[in-house]
C-alpha cells in the first residue's frame, strides 16, 4: 500500500468533527452485541445485592421476568443464567445439576413463559452444584475426573435444553464434552439447541466476584489449573477451539476478556466462526472501582472496553454492564 506523506496526508482530517469520525468508524456497538448474565437465587420476591459486584444482584425466579423484559425493551437479545444453589443441595456428585426442577430449570421455564422472544443461554458445569467447588467430580486424591464428569455434563445439558434453553454453554473445560453433548442433543431430538463452547477458558485471577455470586467462594479445594488453560499459552487456545468446532460447537468463547484480546483476535482470524468474549466479574469490578475512586468515567470506560472486544473480532460480549451499555448505545 502506497501512502502519501505529510503534508499531502494529514490523518487528523478524519478526526476533525463528530460527523466524520462517525462516518469513518471501523467498528460499531449495538445492543444486539450483548448477552446479559443474570444470577438466580431461591425464595420469592428476592433481590440479593452482591457486595463484590456493586450494582449486580441475585434474583429469585419470580423476579426474573421483569429483568428479561428490561433486556428485551433495550434491545439485548439473550440472557445467560447462573444459579446460586443452596448449600444443602451441593454434593460431591453434583446430583442437583440433573434435577429437572432445579433452580436454573425453573428460571428457564419462567423466562420462556413470560418473554419467549429473548434467548436463554445456560451454563453447563458442575461447580454451582459441587460441595468442593470444582467443575467436575473428583477422585479420592482431589483430581477432577474427565470422562466421568463429561457423562454428567451431557445429562445436565439435556435437562436444561428440555426446560427450554436455547444455547447450552459448557464452561467446564473437560476434554470431549462438546462432542458428547452434541450427540446427546441429537439423539434426544433437541437438534435446534445451540452449543456455545467455553473453548478457551483460562485459570484466571479475575473470577473472584463470580464465585461470590454463585456461592462457591471458600468451597474450592485446590485450584482449577489442571483443566482450565494456563494464562501463559496462546497457541493452545487455537487447538482447543479447533477441537470444539470439530465436535459440534456452533459458537466459541474466550474467557476472560480484556486480558486475552490477543487470543480473541487469533481465534477469530483463524476460524472466522461466531466468537464471543466474556467480560468477567473481575473486569466489571475493576471498572466499578475505578469509577468509584474517580479514576475514570464509568460510561466511557464501559463503552471503550466493549469497543475493544469488537475491534479484536468479537461477535458479541457477555457483560454485567449490558443494560447500561445498551442504554448508552441507544443514545
Amino acid at each position: 500500500m502506497v501512502t502519501p506523506s505529510f503534508p499531502a496526508m494529514r490523518m487528523r482530517r478524519g478526526r476533525s468533527a463528530p460527523w466524520i469520525r462517525d462516518m469513518l468508524a471501523e467498528h460499531r456497538l449495538h445492543p444486539s452485541d450483548l448477552i446479559w448474565p443474570l444470577f438466580i437465587c431461591e425464595g420469592s420476591g428476592q433481590e440479593e445485592p452482591i457486595a463484590t459486584l456493586p450494582g449486580v444482584s441475585r434474583w429469585s425466579v419470580d423476579r426474573l421476568a421483569e429483568k428479561v423484559r428490561e433486556a428485551r425493551d433495550i434491545g439485548i437479545p439473550c440472557v445467560a443464567l447462573f444459579p446460586n444453589t443452596p448449600p444443602a443441595l451441593r454434593t460431591d456428585d453434583a446430583r442437583e445439576a440433573l434435577n429437572p426442577d432445579n433452580l436454573i430449570c425453573r428460571a428457564i421455564k419462567a423466562i420462556k413463559d413470560a418473554v419467549p422472544e429473548v434467548g436463554v443461554l445456560t451454563d453447563v458445569a458442575l461447580d454451582p452444584y459441587t460441595a468442593h467447588g470444582h467443575d467436575g467430580v473428583v477422585d479420592d486424591k482431589g483430581r477432577v475426573l474427565n470422562d466421568e464428569t463429561s457423562a454428567i455434563l451431557v445429562q445436565q445439558a439435556l435437562v436444561q435444553a428440555m426446560a427450554g434453553a436455547d444455547i447450552v454453554a459448557p464452561s467446564d473445560m473437560m476434554d470431549g464434552r462438546v462432542g458428547a453433548i452434541r450427540a446427546g442433543l441429537e439423539k434426544t431430538g433437541l437438534i435446534d439447541v445451540a452449543i456455545m463452547a467455553y473453548a478457551a477458558k483460562y485459570a484466571s485471577a479475575f473470577y473472584g466476584p463470580f464465585r461470590d455470586a454463585v456461592g462457591s467462594r471458600g468451597l474450592l479445594k485446590g485450584d482449577k489449573r489442571g483443566y482450565q488453560m494456563d494464562p501463559a499459552n496462546g497457541a493452545e487456545a487455537l487447538r482447543e477451539v479447533a477441537l470444539d468446532l470439530a465436535e459440534g460447537a456452533d459458537m466459541v468463547m474466550v474467557k476472560p476478556g480484556l486480558p486475552y484480546l490477543d487470543v480473541l483476535a487469533r481465534v477469530k482470524d483463524a476460524f472466522g466462526v461466531p466468537t464471543f468474549a466474556y467480560q468477567v466479574s473481575g473486569e466489571y469490578a475493576m471498572i466499578e472501582a475505578a469509577a468509584a475512586a474517580g479514576a475514570g468515567e464509568r460510561e466511557a470506560l464501559v463503552l471503550e472496553t466493549l469497543l475493544a472486544f469488537k475491534r479484536a473480532g468479537a461477535t458479541g460480549v457477555l457483560t454485567y454492564h449490558a443494560p447500561l451499555a445498551a442504554k448508552l448505545m441507544a443514545g
